[in-house]
């Protein structure tokens, strides 16, 4: 696909979605099935208003229905669905649009997702996009009857168990999505919406608290030290603020966050993204604390020079002022997070380092941890 976006200063071509392949694929199989004449590109609207022309793959006209495939194309996105096969198998209804899904695609067991439990996994948006491209090809032809559209991925299923699939509650392959039809390379908001997919869940499940981790050390830190079962917790990344967000508008009445201190303490200095590339400023939060800790300057002056925040703690460490250091920072990052929320909800977070073997809570961590306990 010959569309680009840049990432600061690197031109990355776009991709489409599972969606749109779905769309173009049984466009073309409904036309192979109404005029016998295979395609070699399917155009098709976007939600968008504009249009694409993907290329098709194979066809195949059997005795009852014709199956088309397209190859997945994310682009320069580093998507584990980059290069499979989508296909569509369309037959004739009496009337009526029927959209199903076949082998390798997943089916849904949780409530909260955008199809209900027992439906296949194909969302809403590409359900629309392919009823427009089948009634555009039915109009064209002037076929005033019915379509039933299959899906499949042959490699779903294997696929789907290097994706949040199985953990978000579908089973069995890969889900059939897209909002816009177009893959944005390394776009932060399909990260966002499935922080707020899998948020969404424990709320349908029941759950009043939202328990965020920050990744594979806090997820470690769960098994070690909480008794609480993985799977009730979201996974935000870097993407704190968001997440944090996305649990307010969700209705949650308390979250809990916890990470290793090399991201948590950029709260310190109300930092809510913490992939580097947004913000820094670790060692110039811990002077700060240290400073208000009263942290003599000549131990101060050392910390910058440090790259890990383990190795900053060290200095403190060995200079008798890394508890009351710490102390300070809690307290920052218990008011960042109060200030984010803006004392809707309750909010905690617990900050560890395995380096150090502390583990630092905020005021209400406790609560929230007995709470969730008692939820799980």
């Amino acid at each position: 696909m010959e569309r680009y976006i840049y990432k600061g200063t690197k031109k990355l071509r776009c991709g489409y979605t599972t969606g749109s392949c779905a769309a173009a694929a049984s466009k073309a199989a409904a036309e192979l099935l109404l005029t016998g004449c295979a395609v070699s590109h399917s155009e098709i609207l976007l939600p968008s208003g504009e249009r694409i022309s993907i290329p098709i793959k194979e066809s195949r006209l059997t005795e009852h229905s014709a199956i088309c495939s397209v190859v997945k194309d994310s682009g320069d996105d580093p998507d584990v669905t980059n290069g499979i096969l989508i296909h569509a198998e369309v037959s004739f209804l009496p009337d009526s649009v029927e959209i199903t899904g076949g082998e390798g695609v997943g089916i849904i067991t949780k409530s909260g997702l955008d199809q209900p439990v027992g439906e296949y996994a194909i969302n809403s948006v590409p359900r629309r996009m392919i009823q427009n491209a089948l009634h555009e090809i039915a109009e064209l032809h002037e076929y005033h009857g019915g379509f039933r559209i299959v899906i499949s991925v042959p490699d779903g299923e294997k696929i789907a168990k290097k994706t949040y699939n199985p953990r978000m509650g579908i089973q069995g392959g890969i889900s059939i999505i897209g909002t816009t039809g177009i893959v944005e390379p390394m776009s932060n908001s399909a990260l966002i919406e499935t922080i707020r997919t899998e948020a969404n869940i424990r709320r349908k499940e029941g759950f009043d608290i939202l328990l965020l981790t920050l990744g594979n050390y806090s997820e470690q830190f769960l098994k070690m030290h909480l008794p609480i079962p993985e799977e009730t917790s979201v996974s935000c990344s870097n993407f704190i603020g968001e997440a944090i967000d996305i649990g307010v508008s969700l209705g949650f009445s308390e979250i809990l966050l916890i990470g290793h201190i090399g991201k948590m303490i950029k709260l310190g200095a109300g930092i809510m993204n913490t992939h580097s590339h947004t913000a820094d400023g670790r060692m110039e939060t811990l002077v700060t604390c240290g400073v208000l800790a009263d942290v003599p300057i000549p131990v101060l002056q050392k910390l910058p020079e440090c790259v890990t925040v383990d190795a900053a703690l060290d200095i403190l460490k060995s200079a008798g002022y890394m508890e009351q250091t710490l102390a300070v920072l809690t307290q920052k990052i218990e008011s960042h997070l109060k200030a984010r929320v803006n004392d809707t909800v309750e909010i905690g977070a617990v900050i560890f380092s395995y380096q150090h073997d502390i583990i630092l809570k905020t005021s209400q961590a406790d609560d929230l941890i007995q709470h969730i306990r008692k939820e799980s």
